[in-house]
């Protein structure tokens, strides 16, 4: 019986910790494809900057990545950038495994 005990808190713990990681990186990629959508704006780094947070912010608004992609695609159409949603996508792509490699290298 306790190895099952010792078993379950194991799997437990690696859940929370694998949910952790999703979190941190999903909220890293968020913020570099912020950073990246301010650049195409032409933000100022204080702009920049709370851009960032809004789009962190937005990925809060419904589970998956429909609502970010949502929010630059709009911010930067209204900003008159000339892109396109599968743009988007690709570089919160990349951003998403740019996000990845930079956590993994800090731990």
């Amino acid at each position: 019986m306790t190895d099952f005990n010792d078993r379950k808190r194991g799997e437990e713990a690696k859940f929370a910790m694998d949910e952790d990681t999703a979190f941190r990186v999903a909220a890293r990629r968020n913020r570099l494809l912020g950073g990246w959508a301010a650049e195409k704006m032409n933000l100022t780094p204080e702009e920049t900057d709370a851009y960032r947070k809004a789009v962190i912010q937005a990925d809060f608004e419904e589970a998956g990545d429909e609502d970010v992609i949502r929010k630059v695609l709009g911010d930067l159409t209204a900003a008159g950038v000339d892109v396109d949603e599968a743009t988007v996508r690709a570089t919160l792509e990349e951003k998403g495994v740019e996000a990845r490699r930079q956590l993994m290298s800090e731990s």
